[in-house]
């Protein structure tokens, strides 16, 4: 019987491996407990939430002859009463609706009016098709002005600006950028674009503070823009935008430089080797910059609450303007100012919780949406160009 050779390269048991092993279990350990935690919350809100958004299918007598009322219509207070010993749950306008048919049978038949004695719950009926619109207005316009002026920065410090102490200077400050608070943003979009941004327009009696736009009869003025969605888009850029410039800078960096050096040896311009040569390879991880930026962007609430958010608005953004460009000047209801406000000021009952999860599982499908189609883009853009 041959002997057994024991694997020369087998690892020997010892203190180092041992004290190895055990960090690696809980390291293990800690990250699935993170995704349990995760798991746990998300399934919390679809349990919950499922039932607000699904239980608000009616029917209706025109095209699409179904519709949802949580996800189409807009927030309305709640009433609740009794009705010849039926307990009845109306939105507001319903409820109006109701009462004056109820008055005007009562009349018709020489009865006195019923009395309703009903109690109400603010935002507690009715939908979120409004904060649903001002939320993705919200996240496209600060997104394509975040990408712009990320990306260009970026081709800037990694393809033009020689290192030196100023250019490791605006790293430091980008860097830096990224820890501030979002309520600090807030307070600068507040101050710089809700109070002074600048605009352009004629001006019946110009101050100090107007310039002439020779020889146009137009003046700029710093009058601000107000709460809007044009202030809410650049405070939530200038949020992100330290994410966006970092992420899109290293996935230049991650171009291989004979791309460059090829480009230019055949006699292309330096832009003409960064538009055709290297921003076509480094795009996936741009969006992969701009994934992680929606998802900051969609859950803000303390910048859009200075900016751009109303806790009540009638109307669409584009309804009732007297023209095009007063789009970007109309403030918006918001998903997460929102689930602020119903989680946070007003008194919390079940009619309330129905609404905040309800939110809640719909706001999370439009990040995840919005997040999935970057996703999408950038491995179609991962398969069209390799090296």
């Amino acid at each position: 019987m041959a002997d057994t050779v024991s694997n020369p390269f087998a690892a020997k048991p010892s203190a180092g491996r041992g004290f190895e092993s055990a960090f690696f279990w809980v390291f293990r350990i800690a990250t699935y407990l993170i995704l349990a935690a995760g798991a746990f919350i998300f399934a919390d809100i679809v349990i919950k939430g499922v039932p607000t958004v699904a239980g608000a299918f009616r029917t209706i007598d025109h095209f699409p002859y179904v519709t949802n009322t949580f996800l189409f219509e807009a927030p309305e207070t709640l009433y609740v009463f009794e009705h010849d010993g039926e307990k009845l749950e109306m939105g507001d306008r319903e409820y109006r609706a109701f009462r004056e048919e109820q008055t005007a049978a009562a009349a018709a038949a020489g009865q006195a009016a019923p009395a309703f004695n009903a109690t109400t719950y603010v935002y507690s009926s009715g939908g979120i098709w409004p904060c649903i619109v001002g939320t993705v207005l919200l996240v496209v316009g600060s997104m394509t002005i975040a990408l712009t002026l990320g990306v260009a920065s970026a081709i800037y410090l990694n393809e033009y600006a020689r290192d030196g102490k100023f250019v490791r200077f605006v790293r430091l400050a980008i860097l830096n950028l990224a820890g501030v608070p979002s309520i600090v943003f807030g307070l600068f979009g507040f101050a710089l674009f809700v109070l002074m941004g600048p605009k352009f327009g004629s001006v019946a009696n110009p101050d100090m503070f107007s310039l002439r736009l020779w020889p146009f009869h137009l003046y700029l003025n710093f009058e601000g823009w107000g709460v809007s969605l044009l202030a809410g888009w650049f405070t939530l850029a200038f949020m992100v935008l330290p994410v966006i410039i970092t992420a899109s800078e290293e996935a230049l960096k991650s171009v291989p430089k004979g791309f460059r050096e090829g480009s230019l040896a055949l006699g292309a311009t330096k832009w003409q080797t960064i538009r055709k040569n290297v921003l076509p390879y480094a795009l996936p991880g741009i969006l992969t910059s701009s994934i992680l930026g929606i998802a900051r962007v969609a859950g803000e609430t303390a910048p859009i609450m200075f900016t751009a958010a109303y806790v009540v608005r009638d109307k669409l953004p584009w309804e009732g303007l007297a023209n095009a460009t007063d789009f970007v000047f109309q403030g918006v209801m918001a998903l997460p100012y929102h689930i602020y406000v119903v989680s946070s000021k007003i008194p919390q009952n079940d009619y309330t919780q129905r609404v905040q999860y309800g939110t809640a599982f719909v706001f999370l499908g439009i990040v995840a949406g919005i997040a999935l189609t970057s996703i999408l883009l950038r491995n179609k853009l991962r398969g069209r160009y390799k090296w």
